[in-house]
């Protein structure tokens, strides 16, 4: 029987890399096609490797809690003949196993010296894809104005890139860091108690980077919610009130879609949906599920998808085909007991609207020429100001708000 390698499949279009997080089959052991042979953790979810066809588990060389980009060789099989061709495999040997992670560098490259109760092996750079074709994975942002080709050269061997010089000062010319102060910096890191960041952290922080390559602005304006919460009371089933605020947003942006357009060169680009993404907080990060052409779809409508897209974000179990980026996120930052906050959007957006907490304030009526108590909450709006200015984005603001006030027509 030949035996044929079990790669690290394509997970998502832009996913370059995946975490073993369980080992689901044994050597010796007979599998199924279809069967789930590895769980895997990338940045967006977890998610199950399957048998491509029935065969006779002959070794595994992957290793929980170590990454392989995608194309590594996990695992060989022994199969039938027919299904070794159908998978384009001949009588030609396999490549080789691959004992060893691409992204793993020892401590000793690195001039760390870890105590064995921090249980880490060291820093682990980016890894590069093994298949053919451009992925479009993230790009390491840029934070030093000038990086010598001695230093750049370093800071590639260690995985690490522009913006985490930002803590080190400079003793060159013009405060530039030299390769000494780079030294300096990474053994005076050895006093230090060190943890491994997790694959979402690292996700989460690459976005941040990119994201702030723009210039951004935020402005807030507040919003009664009372109309909202009377609506809740009576909806079944009952909206959060993060999705009155994804509907609002829709339908005020799908008015003028310029202002959550993006600029390409001297032209802006419409969207040609509004897809509008929502911020859920999992373990040691942020997951944002999108919710698909928003505006042609009435809240109560809404409610299911968006309860099912919250438990599968907690699980981290999210479908790809809802991790594809929209065009603004939603957050509500009121949660967490937060009034006013600058919400970064994400490298692919424009925009990011938030939510403060609520509470009671006295707010003066016209009507009954009394202050009255009204629940009150901040809206931001966070923006690249090179599509929108400060009047635009008070508008669209104030939009919103508008149209909260009448949550039975959203």
């Amino acid at each position: 029987m030949p035996t044929i390698p079990i790669l690290m499949p394509q997970l998502g279009e832009s996913i370059a890399e995946a975490t073993i997080v369980r080992i689901l089959i044994e050597p010796g052991q007979q599998i199924e096609a279809g069967t789930d042979i590895f769980e895997v953790e990338t940045n967006k979810a977890t998610m199950a490797v399957s048998s491509p066809c029935a065969g006779h588990v002959s070794g595994i060389t992957a290793q929980v809690q170590k990454s392989y980009a995608v194309g590594s060789n996990l695992a060989s099989f022994d199969v039938s003949d027919e299904d070794a061709l159908s998978m384009g495999f001949t009588d030609s040997p396999p490549p080789p196993a691959q004992t060893q992670p691409n992204n793993t560098a020892s401590a000793d490259s690195l001039h760390f010296q870890f105590n064995e109760e921090d249980n880490i092996t060291g820093y682990q750079p980016k890894v590069e894809p093994v298949v053919g074709g451009a992925l479009p994975v993230p790009a390491g942002a840029t934070g030093a104005s000038y990086i010598s080709p001695r230093m750049r050269a370093r800071m590639n061997e260690l995985g690490l890139n522009a913006s985490d010089l930002a803590g080190i000062a400079g003793t060159g010319a013009g405060g530039r860091v030299t390769v000494e102060d780079f030294e300096n910096f990474l053994r005076g890191l050895e006093q230090h108690r060190l943890t491994p960041a997790s694959p979402m952290r690292i996700a989460v922080a690459d976005s941040m980077r990119r994201s702030w390559s723009r210039p951004l602005a935020t402005v807030g304006s507040p919003v009664i919610l009372d109309a909202i919460l009377s609506h809740r009371k009576r909806a079944n089933p009952k909206p959060g009130p993060a999705l009155y605020i994804i509907r609002a947003l829709a339908l005020a942006l799908a008015e003028n879609t310029a202002v959550a357009g993006r600029l390409i060169g001297s032209r802006i680009v419409h969207p040609r949906a509004i897809d509008i993404g929502f911020a859920v907080e999992v373990e040691d990060g942020v997951l944002v599920p999108v919710l698909r052409e928003v505006e042609k779809t009435p809240l109560v409508q809404l409610v299911p998808t968006y309860n099912k897209l919250v438990e599968q974000a907690r699980a981290r179990r999210l479908p790809m085909d809802v991790n594809r980026p929209g065009i603004a996120t939603v957050t509500n930052f009121g949660t967490f007991g937060i009034v006013w906050a600058t919400p970064i959007p994400l490298p692919e957006q424009n925009l990011v609207l938030g939510l403060g907490a609520g509470s009671k304030v006295p707010r003066w009526s016209e009507e009954v020429k009394q202050f009255i108590p009204v629940t009150e909450a901040e809206l931001t709006l966070s923006f690249d100001h090179r599509i929108l200015d400060g009047g635009g984005a008070g508008r669209l603001l104030s939009r919103v708000a508008q149209l909260l006030q009448e949550p039975e027509k959203l």
